[in-house]
């Protein structure tokens, strides 16, 4: 809420400052206002205050106020040149309405398909898009209504009639002379223009290519958690018991005001982000909180090393809360056969090679170490002949050692009535050792009376047994989580992933349909960069029919949040495409906008590589979002030229007057928006996107006011006047 307040006085500061106190207090305004109506219909709709509706909000301020400074600045320059204020409002709203709502829904489809995503990555930034359809839909009803209404009356004031203002240029500034002459000489030198716009764009994805990729970042909460995974087969008691250690040591470290320890899984989702442990007495987890979430990233690592010096045997993850969807070690790997035995020895490898890279930590599997069992060696002459079977000897030793249901409690004490199971068996007195078994009476129907066990059983062996076995699309698979130390999950993924691949021994030939000679490495020269997802895309184990490998965690998250984008996003861009094409009735038009449309790639680039950012899921957004800021401000320039040259103006005029009026709007409204977001710079979970719209707008905002102009007189074939 801070940041949005200081983005709104940050906006409503550059509309004072540029567009003059009357101008600037009227769009700020009506900025007010599009917001409070947007509140309104976010209550009526159910969407709540939370990070992702505020900072749609704030990313939505620049492009609120775009409408609104074309209409102002339209009626300011036709009412200085002394034309009534209502036959101003007429004239610049019955021009600009139609352009304006094209360009409006436009930008809100660039939105659409994260808001349209079925993936849960769609569903936690679902109301990133619902926001912005309310607010920019609200923004050109205000535009088009109460602008024009407020304008008339505060826009001109005494000092600025009709009778003194005929005579004064409004496009006389030295801004717009600078900017006319710039543009003059690019027109003038189209061929050198294109080429260098072409080069900065080669250069722009060169440089991408060293830009990090993350998911989601890390949360700014003042809390982090510790896991601990102990021997399978621990009990839930003993667990408890060893938990105390780090709990006393996580006490004593300096910032920490609160230490709470939950022991055996299945705890609380207390929050959207966290994804509790499974059921399993071996299992433990610590949250810490701190006082201020700047002091964890100092002693995070610290924490790490000392916890796993003080449970060598066990396996310990600390790590922070998520922004975003995801649970699970950031890597992941799924082998998936039908021999539990061959998928334990390919893990084994695979874990191998995860723990000897240094920048990796907690590294483990799900099965977990084989547990012992105690197997009764059933003596089959004397059970038949005393009328025992298997299962009623499995069922005598169950209902001793861990007990039989026998009933339920209506447990009525709670809010919700709950039922509780009563379960009978033994005392802990004669189950508490091994030796006990030996003890037990079982029924026998043949002497109708109660016989030792041990008339009916040889002996007992001790014998190692898998105490979970897991599947995966009905398969047999075995899951490896691993997570880095300090790197990004991505360069850990992209060091180990070869390495693991050609221990498993994946067939290489099947995948890329390339046949390899005796003696080569199908490995030499094979990047499989492609994360797989479902089983038909499963990577195959050569030589082993039936066994297939699939990498998941972090990598598979962002390919199918990617994915689920990908199923509508051409829907809405082609969507896109026609209404710009119905705006103009040509295709030249269109081709031009969509041509100045992959160039904010260079200040992408620029932006990320300086403030060192990798490109996630939320820089993604950022760069459909600008697509959407880049084709309305096209729109409303490449309008006016059209209405220019409609006028009987020369063309090569009509293009150097229509970008010289356009300027002011068209750079306020990147001005606006870029300022508006430098608030969201302090946040970890959209300063990614941020810096994605602001240096991608800067650098198109300029290239869009060059630009453009030169398309249209190379598309057209305007030719540069002699004179």
């Amino acid at each position: 809420m801070v940041t949005l307040l200081e983005a709104i006085v940050i906006v409503v500061l550059i509309l004072l400052i540029v567009m003059g106190m009357r101008s600037g207090l009227i769009i700020g305004a009506v900025l007010v206002i599009t917001i409070c109506g947007t509140f309104l219909f976010m209550k009526t709709e159910g969407i709540l205050l939370e990070r992702i509706s505020l900072g749609a909000l704030i990313i939505a301020l620049g492009m609120l106020v775009d409408n609104a400074i074309v209409v102002v600045d339209g009626m300011r320059v036709r009412m200085l040149k002394g034309i009534d204020a209502l036959d101003a409002a007429k004239e610049v709203v019955g021009q600009t309405a139609i352009p304006l709502l094209g360009a409006t829904v436009v930008a809100i489809l660039a939105f659409a398909a994260i808001g349209t995503s079925e993936d849960s990555t769609g569903e936690f930034c679902r109301s990133l898009f619902q926001v912005i359809f309310i607010s920019l839909l609200l923004s050109w009803v205000t535009a088009v209504t109460a602008t024009p209404l407020i304008c008339k009356y505060f826009l001109i004031g005494k000092k600025n009639t009709a009778d003194n203002t005929e005579s004064k240029d409004p496009y006389g500034g030295k801004i717009f002379t600078i900017y006319k002459s710039f543009l003059v000489s690019a027109i003038q030198n189209r061929k050198v223009t294109i080429i260098a716009v072409l080069a900065m764009f080669t250069l722009s994805l060169f440089g991408f290519g060293f830009v990090k990729n993350l998911f989601f970042p890390n949360s700014t909460r003042p809390q982090f958690f510790a896991e601990f995974y102990l021997r399978e087969g621990t009990n839930i008691k003993d667990t408890s018991e060893q938990l105390k250690k780090a709990e006393n040591y996580l006490k004593g470290l300096e910032g920490v005001t609160d230490v709470i320890t939950q022991v055996g899984g299945g705890d609380p989702r207390f929050l959207l982000t966290y994804a509790a442990g499974k059921p399993k007495g071996s299992y433990g987890v610590i949250f810490v909180t701190v006082d201020n979430y700047r002091v964890i990233d100092p002693m995070f690592n610290e924490v790490q090393d000392n916890l796993d010096a003080l449970y060598p045997g066990a396996v310990v993850n600390v790590r922070k809360f998520l922004l975003g969807p995801g649970e699970g070690g950031k890597i992941q790997l799924r082998i998936s056969g039908s021999d539990p035995t061959v998928l334990r020895e390919m893990a084994s490898k695979a874990k191998k090679i995860l723990k000897a890279d240094p920048g990796s930590k907690a590294v483990r599997d799900e099965w977990g170490e084989k547990v012992k069992v105690i197997r009764p060696q059933l003596a089959e002459a004397q059970s038949r002949q005393l009328g025992i079977t298997r299962p009623q000897l499995a069922s005598a030793i169950q209902g001793a050692f861990q007990g039989t249901q026998t009933s339920v409690f209506r447990d009525k004490s709670r809010f919700e009535p709950q039922l509780l199971p009563i379960i009978a068996r033994a005392p802990q007195s004669e189950r508490v050792y091994v030796d006990n078994i030996k003890d037990l009476f079982i029924w026998s129907t043949s002497a109708r009376r109660m016989i030792p066990v041990q008339q009916v059983v040889t002996g007992f062996t001790t014998e190692t047994e898998n105490s979970t076995i897991q599947r995966w699309n009905r398969s047999t698979t075995i899951k490896i989580h691993a997570d880095p130390k300090t790197e990004l999950p991505s360069e850990l993924f992209a060091r180990v992933k070869p390495k693991i691949e050609k221990a498993l021994n994946i067939d290489v030939a099947q995948i890329s349909g390339k046949k390899f000679g005796p003696g080569e490495d199908p490995f030499k020269n094979f990047d499989n960069t492609t994360i797989k997802i479902h089983d038909s895309d499963q990577l195959p184990i050569k030589d082993m029919p039936g066994y297939f490998i699939a990498w998941g965690g972090e990598a598979e998250d962002s390919v199918r949040a990617q994915s689920g984008l990908k199923k509508t996003l051409p829907i809405f861009f082609g969507l896109m495409v026609l209404i710009v094409i119905f705006l103009f009735n040509s295709i030249k038009q269109p081709l031009i906008i969509w041509l100045t449309v992959p160039l904010s790639i260079i200040g992408v680039t620029i932006g990320l590589l300086i403030f060192n950012q990798p490109f996630g899921f939320m820089a993604l957004l950022g760069v459909l979002s600008l697509s959407g800021m880049l084709i309305k401000n096209a729109i409303v320039l490449i309008d006016q030229i059209d209405s220019e040259i409609k006028s009987g103006k020369d063309p090569y005029q009509s293009v150097i007057d229509s970008g010289v009026s356009r300027l002011n709007p068209v750079t306020l409204a990147a001005l606006t928006t870029i300022l508006g977001l430098l608030p969201l710079l302090q946040d970890a979970f959209f300063i990614s996107m941020a810096v994605t719209i602001m240096f991608g707008l800067l650098f198109a905002t300029v290239l869009t006011l060059l630009f453009v102009p030169v398309l249209y007189t190379v598309l057209f074939k305007i030719p540069t006047p002699s004179k």
